[in-house]
């Protein structure tokens, strides 16, 4: 009996040996994650049209954000939440200290204004609906010139005009190639298209040749900065090269007349310029009579014939 009892107290001794180890070592344990991992940095890649700050206050949104082990497995196992414009956000851990995250935004290359919605529906390169809002987006290109009745999103857009959206998206991702994303697009008659770049308005004409086009636009664009016009593409062929920009006048007009009249007041000489101009027609005038004096040797001229004639007889 004796020895039972023994055994028993020490298993019981032993338990209670063990629990307090382990519970040691949980609190050493929780005593590292609180101290070790804290956020000290977070690391913000691939946003564009938001700015660092408001992504990370999207990802650490409680009050027990400020460690970042919680933030991982927060995130393994409950996704972001849904942000306008982005696809989705991925968090890891660069460091015990660091949360990094990987923003993936939505691919749009432009959108169209629905009266009905009374909303901007952006699409992506493959023509479907990415978001709709009523917010504009800095960067992606208004389209004019087209409709639409209805559009939902992660449907492809179906516009009123056929065969409109190949060549609205053959436009788009040619333009994005070479770096020049327009400021708007226009889809004319006939599948005309006309872009935009501030105050220079580029005629592409329709898709054939486009790619060269744009070789050419690429070219062109730097000399044209600061300038107002047209530029005309459309009637561009290998066999047609003619390339021709008009400046837009009623743009340059008010340009050069500050430049002429401050110089015409700051010289105080546009009151003698006047003068002294009629007085030197009235010069190039008085030489005509001076003109008509050789007139009178021609009188003697009938004479040296004259004399001519009797040599001649002799």
């Amino acid at each position: 009996m004796i020895r039972e009892k023994r055994s028993r107290l020490k298993k019981i001794k032993r338990f209670f040996v063990g629990l307090l180890i382990f519970a040691l070592v949980v609190a050493a344990a929780a005593l590292v994650v609180i101290k070790v991992f804290t956020v000290e940095q977070v690391e913000v890649e691939g946003n564009e049209l938001y700015p660092d700050s408001q992504i990370e206050s999207w990802v650490l949104n409680d009050k027990y954000s400020s460690n970042t082990l919680y933030v991982y497995f927060k995130y393994k196992l409950f996704p972001v939440q849904s942000v306008p414009f982005i696809d989705t956000m991925e968090v890891s851990l660069s460091s015990p200290q660091t949360v990094h995250i990987q923003v993936y935004e939505k691919g749009m290359i432009g959108y169209i204004y629905m009266p009905t919605m009374g909303q901007n529906v952006y699409f992506d390169k493959d023509g479907f609906v990415v978001e709709t809002s009523s917010n504009t987006i800095e960067g992606v290109p208004e389209v004019t010139g087209l409709t639409c009745q209805d559009a939902t999103l992660y449907e492809k857009l179906e516009l009123d005009q056929k065969g409109a959206l190949k060549t609205l998206l053959t436009v788009t991702q040619t333009l994005k190639k070479y770096d020049l994303e327009p400021d708007g697009i226009d889809y004319g008659e006939q599948g005309q298209i006309t872009v935009h770049y501030g105050g220079i308005i580029v005629k592409l004409g329709d898709t054939e040749e486009l790619t060269e086009k744009v070789v050419r636009l690429q070219k062109i664009m730097p000399n044209l900065e600061g300038l107002s016009g047209t530029l005309h593409l459309e009637d561009w062929t290998e066999d047609t090269t003619d390339i021709t920009f008009r400046i837009d006048e009623a743009a340059a007009e008010p340009e050069a007349s500050p430049e002429v009249e401050p110089e015409e007041s700051s010289e105080g000489e546009p009151e003698d310029a006047p003068e002294t101009e009629p007085e030197t027609p009235q010069e190039a005038e008085r030489p005509n009579p001076q003109e008509a004096q050789p007139e009178m040797p021609q009188e003697g001229e009938p004479e040296a014939p004259q004399e001519d004639e009797p040599t001649a007889q002799e």
